[in-house]
């Protein structure tokens, strides 16, 4: 007679503990399994760590945009908590402010109301236009998140859902954002306003499906919100819900092998020692897993099918400490005083060190005052860059000096005067921390050929045991969709233990 029984406790390692690291260890965990997380640098969080300085200032290195709260907050109730049991929100008011020009700033405010009003003084009949768009984009943003960013990308039978059949033309797909924004806006300011977030998506608005419209439904409608303390608070959050759930981190511990017998991977190495598992979650740059921890013939894809690939950009960020207040600054600043058209070229069509760069600041000390000495500013300067550029100390400072003459004559302020603690990164960067592929800040674009089911696979078609999360797999690049990501890869883990991991005897 056969009959089925359980083994022991599957064992679980997570590669990487970033947002999608840690979220995938956490889910596991609370389902009962003993979960290993491995991280090459001395602390969590990928690029959400923090840069503590010797001189007062708190730096989050990397994400600073808190939108789409309510997938931070399902995050934290699937365990039983809510964000404010680890960190207070703020609704920043305004949440963001756009630089046209010297004297021509826009700032969007938190109230809807006030938002039409905005709108209907640069274009008479806009605010009707946005209300309309807006709708659109809370249906896009009600489907995708309840209907298509859970979904793990392996079948295209996950979509024979009649709710997403019915709305599919509704959700825009086929659709370019460009287009989409111009039906309903006219006015340049109000365009650059629309588009900008797809700037950092990974495309230009004209290669990125109408359906991220949902995006500006998350910025607009929903609001822009600051964890107090930073970013850090957050990914702090998440390593204590793990812990609580038995997760145990293994930090300045890169993973160097990973050893195959059959189908499934055996034993993972680290720097430190030598381990067995029974299934495994990359949360690391799915390129690096594949090229340097898989051999050949069980990688997903080849050289040739990444180079092919769209990504995101990479980024120069400075982190800069100033003495002194720059009363002009909000909390987030958009220059885009020159034109975001030919940005956009020189990041994805033209690959270049932009001619007349738009670029971001963020000045967390404006909301928050722990992050900086009292009276003293901490700002991080984010410009948007192509992949792959060559990196240099020349280079970097070249664009510092243009970024600071714009900001100076912005602000009022001598910030270069007031410097007491200055701090780069760029692709080199990204390539050494997070052995980031090209360099890319954001992971992989989304343009039509990269939504959904054609991304890179969750699932590792060769090895059964290997499943990936992350930026550069479903459902694609930004925190909340990184935090979903460790979900549904702990979950199709999951799914795979219960079909398998009885035996007979």
């Amino acid at each position: 007679m056969q009959t089925k029984i359980a083994q022991q406790t599957p064992k679980i390692a997570v590669i990487g503990a970033g947002f999608a690291g840690i979220s995938a260890a956490a889910y596991l965990a609370k389902n009962g399994y003993e979960v290993d997380v491995y991280e090459k640098n001395s602390t969590v969080g990928g690029r959400a760590r923090q840069l503590e300085t010797e001189n007062g200032y708190v730096f989050d290195m990397g994400p600073s945009w808190y939108w789409m709260p309510d997938v931070f907050e399902k995050f934290f109730n699937d365990f039983g908590y809510q964000t404010k049991d680890f960190y207070e929100l703020e609704l920043l008011d305004p949440g963001f402010s756009v630089v046209y020009g010297q004297n021509d700033v826009l700032d969007i405010p938190a109230d809807f109301n006030a938002l039409c009003d905005t709108f209907e003084a640069i274009e008479p009949g806009s605010a009707l236009k946005l209300q309309q768009f807006l709708e659109e984009a809370a249906y896009k943003y009600k489907t995708g998140i309840e209907k298509l960013v859970y979904k793990p990308g392996l079948s295209l039978m996950e979509f024979a859902d009649m709710d997403l059949i019915k709305g599919v033309f509704k959700l825009q797909v086929f659709t370019s954002f460009s287009s989409h924004v111009k039906k309903y806006f006219k006015h340049p300011k109000l365009i650059a306003l629309m588009e900008f977030p797809v700037l950092f998506l990974g495309a230009t608005p004209e290669d990125t499906p109408a359906l991220y419209s949902l995006m500006n439904y998350a910025g607009l409608k929903l609001g822009t919100w600051y964890p107090k303390g930073g970013f850090g608070k957050v990914i702090e959050a998440m390593k204590t819900v793990a812990e609580k759930n038995g997760v145990k981190f293994h930090l300045n511990e890169p993973v160097s092998a990973l050893e195959i017998d059959g189908k499934e991977i055996k034993t993972l190495s680290s720097s430190k020692q030598t381990n067995a598992y029974d299934g495994y979650i990359a949360a690391a740059d799915y390129h690096h897993v594949e090229e340097k921890l898989l051999g050949e013939k069980y990688r997903n894809y080849q050289e040739k099918y990444w180079d092919k690939r769209v990504l995101a950009p990479s980024c120069l960020i400075f982190y800069l400490g100033v003495t002194r207040k720059t009363e002009r600054l909000g909390h987030h600043t958009l220059f885009f005083d020159e034109d975001l058209k030919q940005h956009a070229i020189e990041i994805y069509k033209e690959p270049q060190w932009p001619s007349k760069p738009l670029f971001y600041v963020c000045c967390p000390s404006r909301t928050d005052t722990t992050v900086a000495p009292d009276g003293h500013e901490n700002l991080f300067v984010l410009m948007p860059l192509a992949t792959n550029m060559e990196d240099t100390e020349a280079l970097r400072e070249q664009y510092f000096e243009l970024i600071m003459n714009r900001l100076e004559t912005y602000t009022g302020v001598e910030i270069r005067k007031y410097l007491n603690y200055k701090n780069s990164y760029c692709v080199a960067d990204f390539k050494l921390d997070y052995n980031s592929y090209k360099g890319n800040a954001y992971g992989l674009a989304n343009t039509l050929m990269q939504t959904a089911n054609l991304k890179p696979s969750l699932k590792n078609k060769k090895v059964e045991n290997l499943f990936y999360a992350g930026q550069l797999t479903v459902p694609g690049p930004g925190v909340p969709p990184s935090i979903i990501s460790g979900h549904v890869a702990a979950s199709q883990l999951i799914k795979y233990f219960n079909k398998n991991y009885e035996r007979d005897i």
